[in-house]
């Protein structure tokens, strides 16, 4: 299995920012097409950086919505110094934490004995990258929560490392060699997951 992700080019990127930005300092006047647009523009970004970052794709859907319901109970706070999707993706860093904190906490109660297989029946695994794309998050979920957070902000978010750097306040190179050292990982987990088994004497 080969993983590629492809972040969008910088200038495209920068421009999708800035509107992004516009959008929820036009919002934060009160105008609910500006609003509406500050949602379709970062939504993505933000549902797969919660997935990737709490490691389960069922909760990434309330995730989202918690991240986007916390936005605009702050957004008159918003100034526009950072790009909305930065500061956007601080909340929703803050709203996977304090899901995993909440569900550390209680324990989790099946409504069936083999909760695992009721799971794995609904998933639609006849799509096309399905089986690919939970075997990243499987291995996404194997690196340190450090090396996750920057392989995800680089390579699936599509921030640049000075951006990631800024927004998890450590220097770039930090960044560089999480990334580098996740990415060394992820390729050797998948080089062994490939080998074929050995064979029993």
């Amino acid at each position: 299995m080969t993983v590629t992700v492809l972040p969008a080019p910088r200038a495209e990127r920068v421009s999708a920012d800035a509107a992004a930005t516009a959008w929820a300092l036009a919002a934060r006047g009160g105008d609910p097409h500006a609003a509406e647009h500050f949602v379709r523009a970062l939504h993505n970004d933000v549902l797969r950086y919660v997935t990737h970052l709490s490691g389960d794709p069922q909760t990434a859907h309330d995730l989202t919505q918690d991240t986007f319901a916390r936005a605009f109970g702050s957004l008159h706070r918003f100034e526009g110094r950072a790009s909305a999707r930065t500061w956007l993706l601080s909340i929703a860093r803050r709203a996977v934490a304090d899901s995993l904190r909440r569900a550390a906490a209680r324990p989790r109660i099946a409504d069936t004995p083999d909760w695992q297989a009721a799971v794995e029946g609904t998933q639609p695994c006849g799509l096309p990258g399905f089986d690919d794309g939970v075997a990243l998050l499987d291995l996404l979920e194997s690196l340190p929560d450090e090396r996750r957070e920057a392989f995800v902000l680089t390579q699936v978010v599509g921030l640049s490392y000075e951006e990631t750097a800024g927004f998890t306040g450590c220097p770039v190179g930090t960044v560089r060699s999480r990334v580098s050292r996740a990415r060394t990982a992820l390729e050797r987990q998948l080089v062994e997951a490939e080998a074929p088994a050995p064979r029993a004497a």
